[in-house]
């Protein structure tokens, strides 16, 4: 009796071990493989590239795409029209334009050197030559001016008179300091006197300061 019963208790155990080891191979083959690091990089669908490729290429796109708007918007850019810069070329300009025209307004049978002791009053106001030296003069104290306020960091003692804007700043100056004398030495007087070879040369002056920074 007691063999029997030794009998049935090996049996039983070695049914319990086999049923055991039955059902620790079903609950792994329960279980899923958890990728592994390799697989995470690898294993990817035909046209879906990994996350970090994903995100590098996202970033490149970006910065291209921002590099290329400001570079469109640096082509954009246009000055304004109307500045102090542009207006102090504008006035320039036009100083040169009313000194031609005063010049070939001139009366000629007006007197300068030379003349006889009895001469007839002068007209000062009221013709074209007096207008467009008068407008030319205005125009020169306005160019002048104008460069002061919006170039005045451009000219530098220390540079000399080789420097282009240091010859444009002097001339343009010079020129328009002589036209307004021009202008004032003839409103004064009711007798012919000397002042176109003066008037003259300020316009020249101006016109050679514009063509220097041009």
């Amino acid at each position: 009796m007691k063999h029997n019963l030794s009998f049935y208790i090996v049996s039983a155990g070695i049914c319990i071990t086999a049923y055991s080891g039955t059902v620790n191979a079903d609950e792994a083959a329960l279980i899923p493989e958890l990728p592994s690091a390799a697989s995470t990089y690898t294993r990817s669908a035909p046209f879906i590239a990994p996350r970090p490729y994903i995100i590098a290429l996202n970033e490149s796109n970006a910065s291209s795409k921002q590099a290329e708007m400001a570079v469109n918007k640096a082509a954009e850019f246009e000055p304004p029209l109307f500045s102090g810069s542009n207006a102090h070329k504008y006035l320039g300009l036009g100083t040169v334009l009313f000194a031609g025209l005063t010049a070939l307004t001139a009366p000629e049978e007006e007197c300068e050197t030379n003349c006889p002791p009895v001469q007839p009053p002068r007209q000062t106001s009221g013709t074209s030559h007096t207008r467009f030296a008068r407008t030319a003069a205005a125009l020169a104290a306005a160019t002048v001016t104008t460069g002061l306020l919006y170039h005045w960091n451009d000219f530098h003692l220390e540079d000399g008179f080789s420097d282009p804007d240091n010859q444009h700043a002097l001339l343009g100056a010079t020129g328009a300091l002589l036209m307004l004398y021009a202008v004032n030495k003839s409103a004064k007087s009711t007798v012919p006197t000397s002042h176109a070879g003066i008037a003259e040369l300020g316009g020249v002056a101006m016109a050679v300061a514009i063509k220097i920074t041009w």
